[in-house]
């Protein structure tokens, strides 16, 4: 726990190259960096002509090495099944392993378009992003952070599946820990059963404001702990160094 970060700065903008020094720094070996494409690349027009793009992202990067893995493109909710061919050929000329998340209502009715997704990304390993907000929207608050993360979070249907060995989740959780219980149940049986088949499940935990993220993800741990005698505990909870790795 806590060897992984969501790299969401990178959606918005071009990590200069002293910074990824200064990230190859400080990051131990064994980190992982799930290192978002810019918007520029997920919300091209045409996602093939924006391979060149992703391929100068993928070497800025290279002195993370292994540390990033995989590469996420968090598609806009434009990008449908009429889109599919497109996307398929920016997997085929991307050479590393990649995450997707779409947000498409027909990504998620269970048709045609959903199956032909899922189909694209199981042939080639590629994992599909599972994002559960329900708990943040179970949530009746005034609180502004509350309100501002309801308003930039999609609301979408569950899909937990997992397409390559190493499924990734992306829980957004309730500002009181204790509340997520129910919405985390489900989730601690299926990274249970992934880590029991070999998997290495990557698991996102954020509150509205991420202040309590946490502590939200050392409730995980502890709850995941109980279903898996033996695991390793977590370390310390420092405060600066993850955070630090986003400035």
């Amino acid at each position: 726990m806590f060897n992984t970060v969501e790299g969401n700065t990178t959606l918005y903008a071009w990590p200069s190259d002293d910074k990824v020094q200064r990230w190859a720094s400080q990051m131990p070996d064994d980190f992982r960096f799930c290192a978002k494409f810019p918007r520029e690349i997920s919300q091209a027009e045409n996602l093939p002509a924006a391979l060149g793009a992703a391929q100068a992202f993928q070497r800025l990067l290279q002195p993370l090495g292994r540390r990033v893995t995989p590469f996420w493109l968090q598609l806009p909710a434009s990008v449908g099944p009429a889109r599919l061919a497109e996307l398929a050929a920016f997997i085929e000329g991307f050479a590393a392993p990649l995450a997707i998340e779409v947000r498409h209502p027909a990504f998620f009715d269970r048709g045609d378009g959903e199956r032909a997704l899922n189909r694209l990304l199981r042939d080639r390993g590629v994992e599909r992003i599972c994002l559960d907000s329900r708990a943040l929207f179970s949530c009746r608050s005034s609180d502004p952070a509350l309100l501002h993360a309801q308003s930039k979070k999609p609301r979408l249907p569950v899909r937990p599946v997992a397409f390559s060995d190493s499924p990734q989740l992306r829980f957004v959780g309730h500002p009181q820990l204790e509340a997520n219980d129910p919405f985390l149940a489900p989730w601690l049986d299926k990274v249970a059963d992934w880590i029991e088949a070999g998997k290495t499940p990557h698991v996102y935990l954020h509150t509205p404001d991420n202040h309590r993220a946490p502590e939200l993800a050392m409730r995980f741990h502890h709850l995941l702990s109980e279903r898996l005698p033996g695991m390793p505990a977590l370390a310390a909870v420092r405060e600066a160094p993850q955070l630090s790795l986003l400035d």
